[in-house]
């Protein structure tokens, strides 16, 4: 800890170092945090509530949402308020608990959309053994499994980085990310680099090819469906996962996976933004939009009869 320590503080340059789009940008951060919020928290309510959405999918959903608003207000609340108060500094305690709490929601957010892709493998091409399958423990355990890894590794990315000395304090983003502080450091980080390509594989590149592979899956099943009614009914259902899916991995893959020298500042930042603040922030109303029984619910919930209380 103490090559940490050296560095009491640091600075977050945040996503733009011109004032008047700083001005924008934090509107517009502010207002998909906010929305992202209400919609995750109202699609958690909604499946909570509603006795007829407690299946396997709607209980990943659930997780899902709940992730998302763990993701966003890990980074995007201290953003605000280091606009808010013209103070761009965090410490260096709390910008290791940043990294670490950014790396455990957005590993497990990884690790959850695999399953929720299994899920809905399971759900077309066995519906049979369908509710066999996914049993009550076997779903606990497809939420347990991705919150247990996503904190192993992130325990490990934090322990290695107190173990560095940096040669600045300016950080060229608006939150303390990764790959951000290794490029800071003074010291060899070869070991950081390696570990960050072999546990951002486990967790980002395994899922989206398992998450590829039951779609595949799924369409070969769809495909043998002989009306056209039939499987559009079937496809729809994941349609919704793969916008998520796709918008997810796509910016993640962008950031951590491109060779160096493609790599600027302004376009990790852009892709950045994409998968924590514009896709968590889609996710209720992709899911919502697409989902009858989620629509019914959200009405029932948003009713005044739901909310008057008895005279």
């Amino acid at each position: 800890m103490d090559n940490w320590t050296r560095i009491s503080e640091f600075v977050l340059l945040g996503l733009s170092a011109q004032p008047q789009q700083q001005e924008v940008l934090f509107g517009l951060s502010c207002s998909l945090y906010l929305i992202g919020c209400l919609g995750n928290m109202l699609t958690l309510l909604a499946i909570v509530s509603d006795p007829h959405l407690h299946s396997p999918m709607y209980f990943f959903l659930c997780n899902l949402s709940l992730l998302d608003i763990c993701f966003t207000s890990t980074t995007i609340p201290k953003m605000l308020l280091n606009n808010l108060s013209g103070h761009t500094t965090i410490s260096s305690s709390a910008c290791l608990a940043q990294m670490y709490f950014f790396i455990t929601f957005g590993a497990a957010d990884s690790i959850l959309l695999s399953a929720m892709a299994y899920d809905r493998y399971l759900a077309i091409c066995c519906p049979l053994q369908y509710r066999i399958i996914m049993s009550v423990l076997r779903c606990a355990l497809l939420v347990v499994v991705p919150w247990v890894l996503s904190n192993l590794i992130s325990m490990v990315h934090t322990i290695l980085m107190t173990h560095l000395s940096f040669c600045t304090n300016r950080i060229p983003h608006f939150f303390c990310d990764l790959n951000a502080l290794i490029k800071l450091s003074c010291s060899d980080t070869q070991v950081n680099k390696m570990l960050v390509l072999v546990f951002g594989s486990s967790v980002v590149l395994v899922p989206f090819v398992c998450i590829m592979a039951s779609y595949t899956l799924i369409a070969v099943a769809v495909w043998k469906v002989p009306s056209v009614q039939g499987k559009w009914k079937a496809f729809s259902t994941c349609v919704s996962h793969l916008c998520v899916v796709f918008l997810f991995y796509g910016t993640v893959i962008g950031v951590y996976f491109n060779p160096t020298s493609l790599h600027t500042t302004q376009r990790d930042i852009v892709a950045t933004v994409m998968y924590t603040m514009v896709a968590p922030m889609l996710n209720p109303f992709i899911y919502s939009l697409r989902n009858r029984d989620l629509k019914s619910s959200l009405r029932k919930l948003l009713s005044e009869n739901h909310f008057a209380k008895p005279l």
